[in-house]
């Protein structure tokens, strides 16, 4: 099972910008999805976006138009960009890797299929 390890959480001020990074342990099939997730102690885990294997990219209303979800060439590090960051932000998150294409988009509401799951890095953001 692959291993995950995420980075690039820290505390900015609102309409600041951080780029989360999530490191893959091994080559990750070609037929995959992947996604970042957040959560706080007092909110369920939510889905913040997802990518397919072929690209397609998926968003919570939330963050629609503010992060941008990318993997690189290599296929073993996903990004997420947030740009405009708001306090409502603020929160752990985790990055998820599951093998199969097709379900991103149901995932990203149900966690569903994720089987890798990193530990987390914490975003905090100030208003």
């Amino acid at each position: 099972q692959v291993q995950l390890m995420e980075s690039g959480g820290g505390s900015v001020q609102a309409g600041g910008s951080l780029r989360l990074s999530c490191v893959a342990t091994e080559d990750l099939y070609a037929d995959y999805c992947m996604g970042w997730f957040r959560q706080t102690p007092l909110k369920d885990r939510e889905g913040v976006a997802t990518i397919e294997s072929d690209g397609n990219t998926y968003y919570a209303d939330s963050v629609k138009g503010r992060f941008t979800i990318s993997l690189d060439n290599t296929k073993k590090i996903l990004y997420l960009q947030m740009d405009r960051l708001t306090p409502e932000d603020t929160s752990t998150y985790y990055c998820a890797a599951g093998l199969g294409g097709g379900w991103a988009h149901l995932g990203l509401t149900t966690g569903n299929g994720f089987t890798s799951w990193g530990r987390g890095t914490q975003v905090s953001v100030s208003s």
